[in-house]
């Protein structure tokens, strides 16, 4: 055999490594970093339109043809000065910060104390006790609106954050409950057992070893309350009718409007420093939140 008829022989062999690679490279970039970028885009863009907008002028805000949508051209800060010295935007964002943080303990508080209840006390029907409470999340709050409304008007809460921080939890707890339920179950019963057995009762207990233990789940709970508490909408703006009383999700719907045109650059300032607070959170707790969510134990 000649040395021309070995190099036709092994010539495919050196090409397939380098077309296998390039096929997976690209396989990799279709179903891996496409999909991954346009996820990304969608996610994302809301935020930057916000950002773009709240430092427009008015003449860019109006004028597609001579200005681009998607670029600001002259920066200003007219809009967030409008919006922190001419509104109530600041005591707007106390208000819902208040409420957001009551209503997450409170919620937090009960469904501790429900989930431990149901998956550790072991009573007759505990189970059908948690899937109840777990159905009663997927409750539409559209439905509950009638009855607390009536409630809130019965017992003089109209138009006083209270009435908020009270019926907050009827959509906070279900879910909170459940989310412990699970997470309680990773926690091993001997480590209680043994507790038991020296002499603690079951309040010593929860509060020294499974809330300890249970902290990353306590966090997850927090962050899930208090983010529904912060953009809830419906209740806010049923129950509030006082223009400083208002939380920042109806104020800014409601408040920042002259006539029948919107401010649209104070509106999506108050948008963006809004959700800040929120992207605070998430970026102290997120590897808490992770844990949680996965039923890891912290050793």
């Amino acid at each position: 055999m000649t040395d021309t008829t070995v190099e036709a022989i092994a010539a495919p062999t050196t090409d397939a490594p380098e077309r296998l690679s390039w096929d997976s490279g690209v396989k990799r970039m279709v179903l891996v970093y496409l999909p991954l970028a346009l996820f990304l885009i969608v996610l994302l863009f809301p935020f930057y339109w916000m950002t773009v907008t709240a430092f427009k002028p008015d003449a860019e805000m109006y004028d597609y043809k001579t200005y681009s949508p998607f670029w600001v051209h002259s920066p200003t800060l007219h809009n967030i000065y409008v919006l922190l010295f001419e509104t109530n935007y600041p005591q707007w964002l106390i208000t819902t910060m208040g409420i957001a943080v009551a209503s997450t303990f409170l919620s937090v508080f009960s469904s501790v104390l429900a989930a431990y209840a149901i998956e550790r006390l072991r009573f007759k029907g505990a189970q059908h006790f948690g899937l109840a409470i777990y159905l009663a999340y997927l409750v539409p709050p559209s439905i509950l609106f009638i009855p607390l409304a009536t409630l809130i008007f019965q017992f003089g809460l109209f138009d006083n954050p209270i009435a908020l921080i009270l019926t907050y939890p009827t959509f906070l707890v279900p879910f909170c409950t459940w989310l412990l339920i699970g997470y309680f179950k990773s926690i091993p019963y001997e480590l209680e057992e043994c507790a038991l057995i020296d002499g603690a009762s079951r309040l010593q207990i929860l509060r020294r070893i499974t809330l300890p233990l249970a902290v990353p789940g306590l966090i997850s709970a927090g962050i899930f309350a208090f983010t529904l508490s912060w953009n809830e909408f419906i209740y806010a703006l049923a129950f509030i009718q006082s223009t400083d009383k208002k939380t920042v999700p109806v104020a800014i719907l409601t408040e920042l409007v002259t006539g029948d045109v919107y401010q649209w650059g104070s509106l999506m300032a108050g948008s963006l420093l809004g959700s800040v607070p929120v992207a605070i959170i998430y970026s102290f707790f997120v590897e808490y939140y992770v844990s949680s969510m996965t039923g890891a134990v912290k050793e």
